[in-house]
């Protein structure tokens, strides 16, 4: 399995307080990480770390299987495109100047810009300067500069914080694309979890500078299945009745009083199965999470 980005109990601290607290992330090639955080959770500072842009306090980033604490990991980097809480663009130049400029700093051609401005939707801008952009203009110039030392990991901070529905299914598409087409391993992080759910492949989730839990998307989907979670005084007869007394195949049991069951279920039809075969039912509650209630109920197990 070939990783893009590793970290090892990374750590920063800020007058002896862990904003960041041994993290150790995993992200593969190829994947759309959504990194899933409150305001002040230390996702912003892990990528600040992860770019090179603060010191670390403790542990190590292996990036594009480069060490940290060696200058092989700056060739790395530069395999990395980021924009770190909003894109740094000149407010006076256009979406070309920007991008010459972003070209010189990286020492790369700019023969690409004209089609790099049309891949994000920018190509027919003009002389309009920046200063005049929407949001959503803005964001794709700065995903545009992120680009243009032609990445193979992106690392985005709240890419469509602020823009309109539109906008952000604009993004969206672009990030797809992205993804598809170039085969650009994307670390992103958003408040909009359900727009977040339509994007990445597999999640971290921080709390307090402590990375809780790394998940796929198929993993997280199994977990947030629709269900219907039952208690019982007895799982031992359980399998037969729900299988042959009332055509269920989709269950699992998961003690000797708990079990789940996929599937619309009549409560009353499976009070007067359980009873008829022995079985006592003692509660049953329905389970329908989204991404967002997940995590929710994550950070307060942690909390």
């Amino acid at each position: 399995m070939e990783y893009v980005l590793r970290t090892f109990g990374l750590t920063k601290r800020y007058k002896g307080i862990a904003v960041v607290d041994s993290v150790s992330m995993h992200i593969r090639r190829g994947d759309i990480y959504g990194f899933v955080g409150r305001n002040g959770a230390g996702k912003t500072t892990v990528m600040r770390l992860i770019c090179g842009l603060i010191r670390k306090s403790g542990g190590d980033c292996e990036l594009f299987g480069k060490l940290d604490n060696g200058s092989a990991v700056l060739a790395a980097r530069r395999r990395t495109g980021a924009i770190i809480e909003a894109p740094s663009v000149y407010p006076e130049m256009t979406a070309e100047q920007n991008l010459v400029e972003q070209c010189l700093t990286l020492g790369v051609g700019r023969e690409g810009i004209p089609a790099l401005l049309e891949y994000v939707g920018l190509s027919g801008v003009g002389k309009k300067k920046a200063k005049n952009f929407s949001l959503g203009m803005r964001q794709r110039l700065g995903i545009a500069m992120a680009l243009a030392g032609s990445p193979d990991f992106l690392i985005l901070d709240e890419p469509v914080n602020g823009l309109d529905p539109q906008g952000i299914a604009e993004i969206r598409e672009l990030l797809l694309r992205l993804n598809r087409e170039r085969g650009i391993t994307i670390l992103i992080s958003s408040h909009i979890l359900g727009e977040l759910s339509k994007l990445a492949t597999c999640y971290g989730f921080i709390e307090k500078g402590r990375l809780l839990k790394e998940i796929s998307a198929a993993e997280l989907e199994e977990a947030c299945r629709k269900s219907v979670r039952i208690v019982v005084s007895s799982t031992e007869k359980l399998s037969l009745i729900l299988e042959r007394g009332l055509g269920l195949q989709d269950f699992k049991l998961l003690s000797d009083t708990e079990a789940e069951l996929y599937a619309d279920v009549k409560i009353g039809e499976l009070a007067l199965a359980l009873q008829a075969g022995g079985i006592e039912l003692l509660r049953v509650q329905e389970k329908d999470e989204d991404l967002e209630g997940y995590f929710l109920n994550l950070v307060g197990g942690a909390a």
